[in-house]
């Protein structure tokens, strides 16, 4: 069963090894091989929701749960990002800076069991293409409640800032 308090703890040991993104990849692909251990441990997802389940200065560990067909904007993080989904899908757009605003640059879809890192640069929107909830566990490299982020509007592509710390 998936306990967060272990998963901190392996989590801050990945953090000290020399490719800290790859040795927390690997961590979070333990948790979500074992989907049914995830919703014991945190609760079958039943409606949209972003749960904080840890949260300091070197990591970051939401519990994030999308509706059906729910569309998020473009955004950054400012900081490496590792997503693992044990339910549902996510479709990720990348987006790179242009004059004006962004333009595309590719994409990836995670299905279920799946482990993405997305680099601090990296800029991307997100959309449960389904009629069902997404559920992952994303971890950030990093202090997110608290960073200076951004995030696009759709169709103008204009930033602006996002996030608690946003101080652009």
């Amino acid at each position: 069963m998936f306990d967060t308090a272990e998963f901190v703890a392996d989590l801050r040991v990945a953090l000290r090894e020399t490719q800290p993104s790859l040795a927390v990849r690997e961590v979070v692909e333990r948790a979500i091989s074992d989907p049914r251990g995830v919703e014991r441990g945190l609760g079958a997802p039943s409606r949209a929701d972003l749960a904080v389940l840890h949260a300091g200065a070197d990591v970051t560990v939401l519990h994030a749960v999308w509706a059906p067909h729910m569309n998020f904007l473009p955004h950054d993080h400012n900081m490496t990002a590792v997503i693992g989904l044990y339910g549902g899908r996510e479709d990720n757009t990348f987006w790179r800076r242009a004059e004006p605003g962004l333009e595309q640059a590719g994409g990836r879809v995670i299905d279920p069991g799946e482990v993405v890192v997305l680099g601090e640069k990296l800029i991307h929107s997100v959309a449960n293409p389904d009629g069902r909830l997404t559920a992952a566990i994303h971890v950030y490299l990093g202090d997110y409640l608290h960073a200076a982020r951004s995030e696009w509007d759709p169709e103008t592509h204009e930033e602006r800032q996002a996030g608690r710390g946003a101080s652009r």
